[in-house]
């Protein structure tokens, strides 16, 4: 059994027990966070929305983290122009606790 969900504007594949790094969640550690499903998968897959209300996928926020840096490199040539950025970041790290189709 598993299902997708959407967080940070993103689509994740999740089963029960699954740890991910996702985009940063307003939710303290410890804490239990509810996630929207997109698809539920069992014997048969829910697709419509009115199965997925029905859908109830829990997930509980292990920790927040920052993720690797990413620099940014601008130049324009003949003309002197250099400038070096960077950026890390912000990911909430999750554990899938239940997936549950509400039957």
């Amino acid at each position: 059994m598993y299902a997708v969900v959407k967080t940070g504007g993103k689509q994740y594949r999740v089963e029960k027990g699954q740890t991910l790094l996702v985009e940063k969640l307003a939710a303290d550690e410890g804490s239990s966070v509810e996630l929207e499903p997109v698809l539920f998968a069992d014997k048969d897959a829910v697709f419509d929305a009115d199965g997925l209300k029905k859908v109830k996928v829990s997930a509980r926020v292990v920790g927040h983290e920052k993720g690797d840096k990413i620099r940014v490199f601008k130049f324009k040539p003949k003309r002197g122009y250099k400038r070096t950025t960077g950026h890390r970041q912000q990911l909430t790290r999750i554990e899938i606790t239940e997936i549950s189709n509400g039957a």
